[in-house]
């Protein structure tokens, strides 16, 4: 085994080193003779296939783009990928990629004195001019220190001169960018698809001259620089106000969003290592008007924009030529909202029909749509089919305007295992508003009742906690502790495995951390980093969360994760992201929250009229609200 993982990686230098002429030598030969020594070595050697590598002297913007997870992880997150295309289009540009390593990794990094490198050229990132992070979980913010410091790169940007690369976030997290505000130079809020490019346009203009690149970068919509901005607390410690420190910063960030989605990435990095979602995946639509109160997706990602048929069509049979995938994930918040989605499904099916293709929806509503689907797409029976009912009755899906009946979800599940899918897999949720212990009684006896519909399914039920998250109706709700969720916890666990099904439930310990990292503000970024400095890193890990490190680190700092995950907020409260814009206004949010204690439902404005939420106001060009379906592209 250990002959063949030499020759692979002998190959792979050949390939690299006669191919593009570019790599540091020396800093390839160090890694080498450590490769054999780490599992899982191609998480580090690059060279995979569709990997984009440029004459690094000849390219004037170099940038590092970082999921911070490991490989297998990284590879699965679909925003680097459509950036990575974008970037490197671009004469004048390179993207190269980073992940998290694992810690046999970081061991041997650290006791050969070698920084962290990218998996294309094994440029170390300091080299680099940018590196921009991907944050989509708040649990990877010790992830982003770590990274930083394997790369021998200042933790502070206060703390960072102009010869160190410039400091970028993004993705969903950066809706509430407070708590990584000391780390990050700047944050691109929203979608940064045309935000990347206007950044490097500052960037090589003005290389060289940090502050002034930042002054130029915030005036760009959709970019926050932090230290342009000064935070005062109130005496109980709540945020007193965010203001401007400099006449180049907007008082309030507004999200960026892209008109019309382009296309996607034909050409996607196919790892050597099998990733968690390990197959194509196509964009088919972005946004999402269910308004589901607790999902920050639902909000932050208005409007709806589609692509066409023919596009969808097209990009999954670019991605079977470049890449060899036997599955394809059509994604989408709700793919079954997607226009004319059985006449695509159709198509697809037809178009591929005897190339042995399975399809994937990993977004399905559980309502009598699906069953016309799960018939056209040729979707293998091994396939696990997942669901979120979210709540046991329909009062509290009424709360969280998620309006699924009892029947309709047992007729549609009958109907779905009747023609042969058995595997299902359903998500609730505990610790919702207005919740009681016969709401959690009723996820007992809703699956009580599905594993009766077929003796032979195998039923696994995942039961997630609330957390609170910033730009919805519940940004103002208390967390539920860990004590008064405790007795649901028996319940289900009772309930559940006397039936036959397999239960799984979270760390409630863990959902605090994330609640209160959530809705932090920037005071958390003293806490953020006691924390890496005593040993926290990989917190999403279960094997590597350690609570009374995070509780020693808020301590430290005369702070509480109670604070921030535990405490109901007033609705007059000036919140931590109360300067970031997203369109859908705090008018809207506070109405849908009067509306969840009432249980009353709020329509899908695709369907009827317009519920107002805020986005009519906004002037995007070919987009007048989320609430009127936007035309596909051409």
């Amino acid at each position: 085994m250990c002959k063949v993982i030499v020759e692979l990686l002998f190959s792979l230098k050949q390939r690299m080193i006669t191919g593009y002429n570019i790599f540091n030598l020396k800093q390839m030969e160090s890694l080498d003779k450590i490769l054999a020594q780490v599992t899982r070595p191609a998480r580090y050697t690059g060279g995979e296939w569709n990997a984009i590598v440029k004459q690094w002297e000849a390219t004037p913007n170099r940038i590092v783009l970082c999921y911070p997870e490991i490989y297998e992880i990284g590879m699965s997150n679909l925003a680097l990928p459509i950036l990575y295309e974008i970037i490197n289009s671009r004469q004048d540009a390179l993207a190269e990629r980073v992940y998290a390593p694992w810690m046999d990794m970081e061991a041997i990094l650290r006791r050969e004195s070698l920084a962290l490198f990218s998996l294309e050229s094994r440029h170390s990132l300091k080299e680099f001019d940018v590196i921009g992070f991907s944050l989509d979980y708040e649990l990877t913010y010790t992830n982003v220190l770590n990274i930083l410091d394997l790369a021998q790169i200042p933790l502070f940007s206060s703390e960072r001169g102009g010869h160190y690369p410039l400091i970028i976030a993004g993705g969903s997290c950066a809706l509430n960018p407070e708590p990584m505000s000391d780390f990050i130079d700047l944050f691109v809020i929203g979608e940064g698809e045309e935000v990347i490019l206007e950044l490097l346009d500052v960037l090589r203009a003005y290389k060289g001259n940090r502050e002034e690149l930042l002054k130029q970068a915030a005036g760009i919509e959709g970019v926050y620089v932090p230290s342009f901005y000064r935070v005062d607390y109130n005496e109980d410690g709540t945020v007193r106000s965010i203001v401007p420190r400099l006449p180049e910063a907007m008082a309030r960030i507004r999200r960026r969003t892209v008109n019309k989605l382009g296309l996607s990435p034909a050409r996607p990095v196919v790892p050597y290592v099998e990733a968690v979602h390990d197959r194509g995946s196509v964009e088919i639509q972005r946004g999402c008007t269910r308004g589901c109160r607790f999902c920050q997706a639902g909000m932050i990602y208005r409007p709806v924009r589609e692509r066409s048929h023919e596009e969808v069509i097209a990009a999954v049979s670019e991605m079977l030529g470049n890449c060899g995938y036997a599955e394809v994930s059509l994604l989408s918040l709700s793919a079954g909202d997607y226009p004319e989605i059985e006449k695509l499904a159709l198509g697809l099916a037809q178009q591929f029909y005897g190339k042995d293709l399975a399809l994937s929806l990993p977004s399905l509503r559980l309502d009598s749509s699906v069953l016309k689907l799960l018939e056209l797409l040729p979707l293998s029976r091994k396939v696990t089919l997942t669901f979120a009912p979210e709540a046991g009755s329909e009062r509290l899906r009424r709360v969280i305007n998620k309006n699924l009946s009892d029947e309709v979800i047992l007729s549609t599940l009958g109907s779905i295992m009747d023609k042969g899918w058995t595997k299902i897999k359903l998500y609730f949720m505990v610790g919702l508003p207005s919740e009681t212990i016969e709401d959690v009684r009723g996820i007992e006896e809703l699956v009580s009742r599905i594993r009766h519909l077929a003796k032979n399914s195998r039923l696994r039920v995942g039961v997630s906690l609330l957390v609170p998250k910033p730009h919805t109706p519940c940004q103002w709700l208390a967390q539920e502790t860990e004590e008064q969720l405790l007795p649901k916890y028996e319940l289900l666990k009772s309930g559940l495995r006397r039936e036959g099904v397999k239960f799984s439930w979270p760390d409630s310990r863990v959902s605090q951390i994330e609640a209160a990292l959530s809705r932090g503000d920037r005071r958390l970024g003293r806490v953020i980093h006691y924390a890496w400095r005593e040993g926290c890193k990989f917190d999403a890990w279960t094997e590597h969360f350690n609570y009374q490190k995070w509780m020693d680190a808020f301590q430290e700092f005369g702070l509480h994760p109670r604070f921030y995950a535990n405490r109901k907020r007033d609705l007059g409260e000036t919140l931590a992201w109360s300067h970031i814009d997203t369109g859908v206004s705090s008018e809207f949010l506070m109405s849908e929250y009067h509306k969840m204690w009432q249980g009353e439902e709020t329509p899908d404005c695709r369907y009827g009229e317009c519920n107002a939420c805020g986005l009519q106001n906004w002037q995007l060009d070919n987009l007048s609200c989320a609430g009127q379906r936007l035309p596909s592209s051409p």
